[in-house]
């Protein structure tokens, strides 16, 4: 009946008609540990069903004895941890029968679909999260109520995906699809700012229906809000659908992450051998993100069930929940080899990779972490690499990792989003704190929750103190020395407009849908452009307008000329202290010097003469 998170299961021979289960003690603040799962969005479902027409109590009792069977699942503890908590917990609790019997869930543990308490088991007919018998019972009720339903409207619809699920999933083109002549697809390309590079690249879709998506996953798409594919999605999906490797740049908040998942998703479904997929994260926030749209986009489709392994959370519920046969770990890097070292994990039966802000991934601090992940997985499985960044110096990394791989890119590469109006003020260092209260106090600029960033974890508390102190507003302060519990209250706190700024460091600049933020302030200057593209793009997610304001002084003089080329481009209009600094200048100049000396070291038909005749004489002189 249900998979267990944190329990091991002691069965006698007369153990026929109930079951008790171990439960292991934790660390302080120890608990179970999956994404931080939105109770408004399982609160709608309610206890208020149709199971108010039966006795709870009789269906309770009816699924207490093949309860004891089910938990008869192998869950063995892993690793140093598991062991030592399963020496320590000697105490034995049954399963809880009602809801009021389970406490409240913590910050970040999985919630009940039902009634929102701490959902410590996995309903095994659905993989829902639940937090007793009463509470499954209820959500199968629930569950039986809507098959019964959509039996009645769509009886040969739902025996026609019955049989999909059940054969091998190919990707071909939609006959609407191949009905377009060829001009016709390079004009949508044109329009939609998509560009490939690569051989036999399939054709974009044009509606998620051209995929032959399961009904289930068309469905789950329609109710998390995607209508139509966004042109990332149009172009990433058909080519991650035939199995290729994948490298693309699209704008912040263009839906990379669907486009990413639904390739993932129909990659497993009918695998066996578990895990069979990898999507690595930078921070724990956007590990958090990607899991919940993942479940959300899952939904109903068999045996599929998710892993979030990061830092900053106990990590036995972690190494608990791989062992209940999840499909796909979401993970960020130093965790993940964490629990490989120990052993806890195999992942030679991944059958794709996905790696998510690759340009922030394969930097100096996680480059190295990622290549030891990669080590660890079979050669022929496929890699996504996505971002909204990619240098030159990671794209040729990329293509070292990569085979007969898709280049996608969707609008200008590396440019900030085009929905979010950048505005860049010239503020000496002295005066900054003043022309950020008066961005605050100002009634048009003033479009609250502001996210204002900065360079350092203290200068984000100081700062966001003295936004409290001098303006009055709701604010904190955001930064990787906060505890998990704390971010996520943050965040949380964001979404539901409980602060009205939050001064923050890099860790919410990339990747995070944060959807009402409509201005972010940059109270110091990025330490790069393409930090800069993903700290102004979260004011314009999902295709939002917002507002992006810039302090610039001669403390970021390395990144004149690429705030020029990158920003003036978009219409931004630039203060006249920047375009006349004698800085600017010369790194104009520099550039221009380089690009001479590249295109005179190039062979064209007017100089070849020239180099065969001055390499013959280099040889003569050997």
């Amino acid at each position: 009946m249900f998979l267990p998170r944190s329990v091991t299961v002691k069965r006698t021979a007369d153990e026929d008609k109930s079951c008790t289960a171990k439960k292991q003690k934790l660390s302080s603040g120890g608990s179970s540990l999956e994404e931080t799962t939105e109770f408004q969005d399982h609160k709608s479902l309610g206890t208020e069903t149709s199971a108010s027409t039966y006795n709870l109590s009789e269906i309770v009792q009816e699924h207490t004895e093949p309860a004891a069977a089910d938990l008869g699942v192998a869950n063995t503890p892993l690793g140093k941890d598991s062991q030592n908590t399963d020496e320590d917990g000697s105490l034995e609790e049954p399963i809880k029968s009602f809801s009021k019997s389970q406490r409240w869930a913590e910050p970040g543990e999985p919630v009940c679909v039902v009634c929102g308490r701490y959902g410590e088991y996995i309903c095994d007919k659905t993989d829902e999260d639940v937090c007793s018998l009463e509470c499954k019972a209820k959500h199968l009720l629930q569950t039986q109520a809507k098959e019964k339903q959509l039996t009645s409207d769509q009886p040969t619809d739902l025996q026609a995906e019955a049989q999909l699920l059940d054969t091998p999933y190919f990707y071909k083109d939609h006959s609407f699809i191949l009905g377009l002549q060829d001009e016709q697809v390079e004009n949508l390309k044109l329009q939609l700012g998509i560009a490939v590079q690569g051989q036999q690249v399939p054709r974009p879709i044009v509606e998620f229906e051209h995929c032959g998506f399961p009904e289930t996953l068309n469905n789950n798409l329609k109710n998390s809000g995607y209508e139509v594919p966004t042109p990332i999605q149009m172009q990433m999906i058909p080519v991650g659908l035939l199995g290729r490797d994948i490298l693309a740049s699209a704008d912040t908040g263009s839906g990379k992450t669907a486009a990413f998942l639904l390739p993932v998703i129909m990659k497993v479904l009918k695998e066996t051998e578990t895990p069979s997929a990898l999507i690595l994260a930078p921070t724990r926030e956007l590990a958090i993100q990607i899991e919940r749209q993942a479940k959300e986009l899952m939904a109903g489709l068999p045996n599929m069930r998710t892993v979030l392994l990061v830092g900053g959370l106990p990590l036995p519920p972690q190494l608990h929940r791989l062992k209940q046969s999840v499909k796909v770990i979401i993970a960020t890097p130093g965790r993940l080899l964490e629990i490989l070292k120990q052993s806890s994990v195999q992942l030679h039966g991944i059958k794709i990779v996905v790696v998510d802000e690759v340009d922030t991934m394969l930097k100096m601090g996680f480059q190295q972490q990622v290549l030891d992940i990669l080590e660890d997985i079979s050669h022929d499985h496929q890699t996504i690499l996505v971002s909204a960044t990619i240098p030159v110096g990671i794209e040729l990394l990329a293509n070292q990792l990569l085979q007969d791989f898709v280049r996608i890119t969707i609008g200008e590469k590396n440019l900030p989003c085009s929905n979010v109006r950048q505005i860049i003020l010239w503020v000496e260092e002295p005066s900054k704190k003043k022309k950020l209260f008066e961005i605050l106090n100002d009634k048009k600029l003033f479009k609250p929750p502001v996210l204002v960033f900065v360079d350092c974890k203290l200068g984000a508390d100081l700062l966001s103190d003295a936004v409290h102190k001098i303006t009055g507003l709701q604010c904190t302060a955001m930064h990787s020395e906060k505890s998990q519990v704390e971010r996520t209250d943050i965040l949380q706190g964001l979404l539901q407009e409980k602060y009205e700024v939050i001064v923050s460091t890099g860790v919410l600049g990339r990747g995070l849908d944060l959807v009402n933020v409509k201005l972010v302030v940059n109270f110091d200057m990025p330490s790069s452009m393409d930090e800069y593209v993903h700290q102004v793009g979260r004011a314009g997610r999902l295709g939002h307008s917002g507002t992006a304001i810039t302090f610039i002084n001669n403390n970021s003089k390395k990144l004149f000329w690429d705030v020029v080329k990158r920003v003036k481009p978009t219409g931004t209009i630039l203060p006249p202290q920047l375009l006349n600094s004698p800085y600017l200048h010369d790194q104009k100049r520099r550039e221009q010097q380089r690009l001479k000396q590249l295109q005179n070291s190039l062979v064209t038909g007017d100089n070849i003469m020239d180099i065969i005749k001055k390499h013959n004489k280099n040889n003569s002189q050997r």
